[in-house]
């Protein structure tokens, strides 16, 4: 009797394209004890090794919208996802607009004392 072999349906997002790529794969489940994030890209041929440079940047992959490492474990049903690189650095944007909306505060206070002065 021949045996079915086994494998693991995952989603993947890529992100990393515009728009972004959803996709069902169907990974064989050969001789592994433990399906994990790592074996997940090495299988569908995105990555080969942890040190790959095309994810070799931190927090390029994750299970929903969760950061994961190489070695998180992967259940069938899982969406993979990967991830674009940010555009702009976060701390960098919110002192930006917190400059910009301190300096609209002095602005206003500034034209409230102009407007408060006797004019002679």
């Amino acid at each position: 009797m021949a045996t079915k072999a086994q494998t693991m349906e995952i989603l993947l997002c890529d992100a990393r394209q515009d728009p972004p790529l959803l996709q069902i794969h169907h990974l064989p489940l050969n001789s592994v004890t433990k399906p994990t994030v790592g074996w997940a890209l090495q299988s569908l041929g995105i990555a080969k090794d942890q040190d790959d440079p095309v994810i070799s940047r931190k927090g390029c992959y994750g299970v929903f919208g969760k950061r994961k490492d190489w070695s998180s474990p992967l259940y069938a049903g899982d969406r993979l996802e990967l991830y674009a690189p940010l555009r702009i650095d976060p701390k960098l944007a919110r002192r930006k607009k917190a400059n910009r909306d301190k300096d609209s505060l002095l602005k206003a206070k500034a034209m409230r004392r102009q407007a408060a002065k006797p004019r002679p």
